[in-house]
């Protein structure tokens, strides 16, 4: 778990080392070789924010979120950038293990997360209204169990990553620049039986519950835009 976090943090530092070392303010002279093509290096035009809301449901278990994020576009078919995902879980019927019989069951307890999820993220589009996203997470959790025996309620706190993989449809995109709104739909497939994007069933394995995302990207520059 430390060399994961490491490596986690390593990533995100060299996004923004890479990017903000970088010049920001050109000419529109200098913005394109003698060729006519547009000139290499970062261009703040490329910039964008945005984010979006989640849901996820199952016969016992329900999910929403939100998820700002903070992105430069690399070129028109590749998007980049990092995520804060704020998360709440719950589930209703805990599975728990019993060690004497070796069989899982579900109960009657409750348990509630809130959770706190950095993440870094690449869309790859290759159609303008089509994208395949992976987004690497890790997951601050701040948990709750509620017991139907009525023993007192059990707090706890931990961390677990999530790689989360899947598709989109976007409208309004035609290139780099362009406000747009997206529809995705992503899973985890880390498939850790702590992460919030799963839930346990009775014969102790975990499934993977789908994660539909809403949001709008948002370009933070008007600038010249490629295409």
């Amino acid at each position: 778990m430390y060399f994961m976090k490491k490596i986690f943090v390593l990533i995100v530092i060299s996004f923004f080392t890479v990017n903000m070392n970088a010049q920001e303010k050109k000419t529109e002279k200098e913005e394109e070789t003698a060729e006519g093509t547009p000139r290499p290096g970062f261009k703040k035009e490329n910039l964008f924010t945005g984010g979006g809301i989640q849901l996820s449901l199952s016969s016992n278990t329900f999910i929403i979120g939100a998820s700002p994020v903070l992105g430069y576009s690399i070129n028109k078919w590749l998007d980049a950038g990092i995520v804060i995902n704020f998360t709440y879980y719950s589930n209703r019927h805990v599975t728990y293990y019993s060690p004497g019989t070796g069989l899982y069951y579900i109960s009657d307890d409750k348990l509630k997360q809130t959770v706190l999820g950095p993440g870094i993220f690449a869309k790859f589009y290759p159609l303008k209204f089509l994208f395949i996203q992976a987004q690497g997470e890790l997951n601050f959790i701040s948990e709750r169990f509620i017991y139907a025996n009525g023993q007192p309620t059990d707090k706890t706190n931990y961390t677990v990553p999530s790689l989360l993989v899947g598709a989109g449809y976007c409208s309004g995109r035609q290139g780099i620049g362009d406000l747009y709104y997206y529809v995705s739909l992503l899973f985890d497939v880390a498939q850790n039986g702590n992460s919030p994007y799963v839930e346990q069933i009775s014969n102790g394995k975990v499934n993977v519950l789908p994660i539909l995302r809403a949001g709008l990207q948002i370009p933070l520059f008007q600038g010249k835009r490629g295409r």
